[in-house]
């Protein structure tokens, strides 16, 4: 049997560029914060006093994964859980002071990543590569659900 091209493969190929994003976030970025964990920064800047699951669902971690996120981030002491006046039994969260200039900081590095990351395309190809993965990363998110439209069925 031949070898198969993993060139075309996509999730090898997607892994390897998750290679290279962890690389150059650890050497560029931050050690200590990582990505998802500066997504969910991100989400809190643009909308403070967010309950868990709503910025879980905006940065398209599962729930076991963004309880971990926000526990390590209050433990840093970057954001706060306040009570919902509205609903005792759900939380909201917002950045702390610290929080907010961690993400300040971050944002800066992050941009200078994303140019070092994307310098091998063209500004053109940056906007369609950028789409395309978009797209198929969106598409992604309906196979979590199992009665989404993208949703994986077994043959009959």
């Amino acid at each position: 049997m031949a070898a198969v091209d993993l060139g075309t493969h996509p999730g090898h190929l997607a892994r390897r560029l998750q290679q290279a994003h962890h690389l150059l976030w650890n050497t560029m970025v931050s050690e200590e914060i990582t990505s998802p964990q500066f997504a969910v920064l991100n989400t809190l800047v643009a909308e403070p006093g967010l309950d868990q699951r709503t910025v879980g669902e905006r940065v398209g971690l599962d729930r076991s994964t963004i309880a971990e996120v926000i526990t390590r981030l209050g433990r840093r002491g970057l954001l706060d859980k306040v009570r919902d006046p509205r609903d005792g039994r759900r939380s909201l969260l917002r950045l702390t002071d610290d929080g907010l200039r961690t993400h300040r900081r971050l944002t800066v590095r992050t941009a200078r990543m994303n140019q070092v990351f994307l310098a091998p395309l063209s500004g053109e190809e940056r906007t369609l590569f950028l789409d395309l993965i978009r797209r198929v990363a969106d598409a992604a998110e309906g196979l979590r659900d199992p009665g989404g439209p993208g949703a994986l069925r077994t043959p009959s």
